[in-house]
């Protein structure tokens, strides 16, 4: 005969942040457990026989209470890194995500870690002025240095953000593109400005680049400067031939935090042009004041079906 274990929030509108749209969250965690999870009204019932896996319930919906009572939205991804650090025993990565947050000024709300990836991301960027993040598409590392980058300038921790990437088309020619320099870069820097349309509104985006506070930077152009008190994100890293790549890490001034963000299995350049990005990673890695972070197709984070999408190319590898 099942156990019937009962959870009861007095407040409705935590019950629908716990459970998530549609109650994606506990039709997940039903998935997880193997046993059926209900919510009816404002209590929420874990049905099963299992005392270890009762235990592991309480312990999940524990969490993901005192995360929705923190401001923070539990997302399905949140549900996976809380089961998996818990079966795992692994209580310093259920703390580092409920402890791990960027908050934006006039932001559209304080950004948590979808996972321990995540979270160690924005650990590593948070203590050391050059960190990589290296993964797959989907996985959330340039939206996270984005909204780091926007954070700091908006604190006035940071001058300024200076966005650059390699003009490198990925297997299509463009052709001539009308337009300033602005103009013109725009288009490949288009992922950058989105990820900051999703955290603060759009008029505060402008206001930056009227008051010079955001700059938009070939890669091309950036050799001969000295950036100083800025926070610089380079995307598409893996684009960059060694010498772009040694050239962009030379200019970081006093002052400056840079993020380098790439995934090393969608190279883009001439047959036979190594990646500057790998070769970073090779020569630079064993420095302590260089955090890297490596994201794989399990840390996808953008839908369930990029995450096999991913993993099903990986296994071709």
């Amino acid at each position: 005969m099942s156990r019937r274990i009962a959870v009861v929030l007095e407040d409705n509108a935590l019950v629908a942040e716990v459970c998530g749209a549609n109650d994606a969250n506990l039709k997940l965690l039903e998935d997880l457990l193997g046993h059926p999870v209900l919510s009816r009204g404002n209590e929420v019932s874990f049905h099963c026989d299992d005392e270890s896996k009762g235990v592991l319930f309480s312990s999940i919906f524990s969490e993901l209470e005192a995360i929705a009572r923190s401001g923070q939205s539990p997302s399905v991804d949140l549900v996976r890194s809380l089961y998996d650090s818990f079966t795992d025993n692994r209580q310093l990565q259920v703390d580092l995500i409920k402890h791990t947050h960027i908050a934006i000024p006039g932001g559209f709300g304080i950004i948590y870690p979808k996972g321990v990836a995540q979270a160690e991301f924005i650990r590593g960027i948070e203590a050391h002025d050059l960190s990589f993040c290296i993964g797959p598409a989907g996985t959330g590392k340039t939206f996270l240095a984005v909204a780091h980058a926007l954070s700091e300038v908006l604190t006035r921790k940071r001058r300024k953000l200076v966005l650059t990437r390699p003009v490198v088309e990925a297997g299509e020619n463009l052709g001539f593109l009308p337009g300033d320099l602005s103009q013109k870069i725009s288009p490949y820097l288009r992922p950058l400005y989105d990820a900051m349309d999703a955290v603060v509104p759009r008029e505060v985006v402008q206001r930056m680049e009227e008051s010079r506070m955001i700059e938009v930077a070939p890669l091309a152009y950036m050799r001969g400067r000295s950036l100083r008190d800025c926070y610089v994100i380079l995307d598409e890293a893996q684009n960059t031939t060694r010498e772009q790549m040694k050239m962009f890490l030379t200019r970081m001034g006093e002052g400056t935090k840079a993020v380098v963000t790439g995934d090393i299995t969608q190279v883009d350049l001439p047959t036979r042009t190594p990646s500057g990005l790998s070769h970073a990673l090779n020569i630079l890695s064993h420095i302590d004041d260089i955090h890297v972070s490596m994201f794989h197709a399990t840390d996808v984070v953008r839908s369930a079906l990029v995450r096999k999408i991913v993993a099903a190319y990986e296994a071709q590898t």
